[in-house]
């Protein structure tokens, strides 16, 4: 019997952070709300290409391959379309062979308040209001911006990186250094707190739950050393010693276990991207998402003190 959604990791996606909709985006803000549905009506059985999201998705709803019994994953469509316009995403859904059969359809109303309704975990959309908006709601969402994606379907890994500061944990220890400006007060307070675990972030639970997965996967490997896992999760962090303590400490905490954990003290994140090639890299900070980076997709989460500034204007 399938898991109830309550006890799914369910991730919600916009149709816009999915498909490569830039000419329909076009036809509506330049010819109008009547022209874009009668292009979505005469094109309804045209596949869409792939947007920014469709690697990671496509990857996600693969963990359902290896628990088919279960199922124990989701992805919902939250989207501003109507169900009339709505129906060429579900066609190009089936075409692709994605599993994919919930959604809600808002009519231009915003999709994000069904975020808790669907039980999802993060929320990916490219319109920068929806997911402020969200994220003041408290809700996982994370901006995904627009980078050039290919999408190699020889590789079957599916691999997440994560900020730590402002995205896994809250922005506690990243104010005392934005409103100092001085490291050795904040490493000085890591160290003081070392034992001390940060407050959840946003993804918090949704890095939890990808991590039971990998250890369900780390059975299987002990019972067949043949099986190849596909889940990589990373953590990607500005933090160094001696303020890695605290960080790992607040993981162990939330009974939480990554693949990888990058201290880079400085070192522009984009030298470990390029050579990770994650299908997610989320970060609270705009800076270390580098336009300069081809082929990963990139995610902004725009919570706490790193994003005040950007909320004024």
């Amino acid at each position: 019997m399938a898991y109830p959604i309550e006890r799914k990791l369910v991730v919600g996606v916009s149709s816009t952070a999915l498909f490569n909709l830039e000419n329909e985006d076009r036809i509506f803000r330049e010819e109008g709300l009547e022209a874009y549905k009668d292009f979505q009506e005469k094109n309804k059985h045209e596949a869409l290409e792939k947007g920014v999201a469709f690697p990671f998705v496509r990857r996600f709803l693969n963990i359902n391959k290896i628990f088919p019994e279960q199922k124990p994953v989701e992805v919902v469509i939250l989207s501003r379309n109507s169900p009339e316009t709505g129906i060429r995403t579900f066609y190009s859904i089936q075409e692709y062979g994605l599993d994919i059969s919930r959604a809600a359809f808002t009519s231009g109303n915003p999709a994000y308040k069904y975020i808790p309704a669907y039980n999802i975990s993060l929320f990916l959309s490219v319109d920068v209001k929806d997911v402020q908006n969200a994220i003041d709601m408290n809700y996982p969402a994370g901006r995904i911006l627009p980078t050039m994606i290919h999408d190699d379907e020889d590789d079957a890994e599916l691999r997440v990186a994560f900020d730590f500061d402002g995205v896994l944990a809250d922005d506690a220890s990243e104010k005392i250094y934005k409103e100092t400006k001085q490291l050795e007060l904040f490493h000085k307070n890591e160290v003081d707190n070392v034992e001390k675990p940060l407050n959840p972030g946003l993804l918090m639970n949704f890095l939890r739950k990808l991590a039971y997965f990998q250890k369900l996967e780390d059975k299987k490997l002990i019972n067949d050393n043949q099986y190849k896992k596909i889940l990589k999760t990373s953590i990607i962090t500005a933090r160094n010693a001696p303020s890695h303590e605290r960080a790992i400490n607040t993981l162990k905490s939330w009974e939480i276990d990554v693949d990888e954990m990058f201290l880079l003290g400085g070192v522009d994140k984009k030298r470990i991207l390029e050579i990770l090639r994650p299908h997610l890299f989320m970060d609270d900070q705009l800076s270390h998402l580098s336009t300069e980076l081809v082929d990963i997709p990139l995610v902004h989460i725009p919570f706490g003190v790193a994003n005040e500034k950007q909320r004024e204007l």
